[in-house]
């Protein structure tokens, strides 16, 4: 379960390969309403573009990669007017694997804004994760990845 750090903090995803669950574990925990702000999950290339402001350059090199998760990340996250920006892009299977990007991989992003005129601004970060199992167990494996660098972040933040 996620857990809170920042009191103050917000948070929205953006989410394709998880297909919404990163959100629905964010609003298991009782108060999410505190800190949770939307979720959107962008599936296609086209809703990604429309929705996020990813960039057709970045689609068209792949749409799973760390730099459609960073553009996902920080796109959810400045449209929602949120603290963090969460993303995941991966392929959860059974097919669309390649030897480069084998079933399983995920990018997650993360993106920070601070409040306007302090530093350090803002970050955008993207990593590259690999896991095994079927579709399901992918998909629970990505969100919880999210979930964890997120808190990551959020523990960095809070020293």
């Amino acid at each position: 379960m996620p857990r809170r750090v920042d009191r103050d903090a917000t948070v929205a995803v953006a989410e394709s390969a998880t297909g919404g669950l990163v959100g629905s574990l964010l609003t298991d925990v009782p108060g999410a309403s505190a800190y949770f702000d939307r979720g959107v999950v962008a599936y296609s290339n086209d809703a990604k573009q429309e929705l996020l402001g990813v960039s057709r350059e970045a689609l068209e090199r792949g749409a799973v990669s760390a730099p459609v998760a960073r553009e996902m990340a920080a796109g959810v996250r400045d449209t929602a007017g949120t603290t963090w920006g969460v993303s995941t892009t991966g392929i959860a299977g059974p097919t669309g694997g390649t030897p480069d990007k084998p079933v399983g991989t995920v990018y997650v992003g993360v993106a920070y804004a601070a409040p306007w005129g302090s530093a350090p601004g803002e970050t955008v970060r993207a990593d590259r994760f690999e896991t095994e199992g079927d579709r399901t167990e992918c998909k629970r494996a990505f969100a919880a990845r999210a979930l964890s660098e997120l808190l990551a972040d959020l523990e960095d933040r809070d020293g």
